[in-house]
């Protein structure tokens, strides 16, 4: 990522890997991402082990959705962002840092220096609606996903759901 020539991976890769803003713990909000116009991600329960909650903020609008893995509604995301969507942000914040949370969002925080709690004030400010929650069930599936490959034993063999990426030897 510097100006020096770029590795074999680096060559025949089409996404750049962002190393996180900060470390973050990831027992209250395992799952954070920016996409399909949204911060989105998936949320520990604070009273219930086995529940989590599936939320996301849309960029622009700001429209907010909350439910649990069950499809059921969160019940402090009636009228303004619960707990969970405050927790996301806060995640995502240090995931991909301030600036680049509040650019996606397109949220107008008015200084350079903003912050999570800074960046929610912003879009808090702007009355947002609430959203549906039809985006819940492909984001679980995606953490879902992701968790699986915490299952796999270590190894160097390619995994079969892997194979579209082109070998580093090949020349692109």
């Amino acid at each position: 990522m510097g100006d020096g020539p770029l590795s074999d991976g680096e060559k025949s890769s089409t996404v750049r890997v962002t190393p996180p803003a900060r470390p973050r713990k990831l027992a209250k909000v395992p799952f954070v991402e920016l996409a399909d116009g949204r911060v989105q991600g998936v949320v520990s329960s604070g009273s219930d082990i086995g529940r989590v909650y599936v939320s996301s903020v849309a960029a622009g609008t700001y429209a907010f959705a909350c439910s649990t893995n069950n499809n059921r509604p969160c019940g402090g995301a009636r009228g303004s962002y619960c707990n969970h969507i405050r927790a996301l942000v806060g995640e995502a914040v240090l995931q991909y840092g301030a600036e680049r949370v509040a650019r996606y969002l397109k949220a107008d925080t008015g200084d350079a220096t903003a912050d999570a709690a800074g960046i929610v004030a912003a879009m808090t400010a702007t009355r947002p609606a609430q959203g549906d929650t039809a985006a819940a069930a492909p984001v679980f599936s995606r953490f879902l996903r992701h968790l699986a490959y915490l299952e796999l034993a270590p190894t160097t063999e390619p995994l079969p759901e892997m194979q579209w990426f082109p070998p580093t030897r090949a020349v692109a």
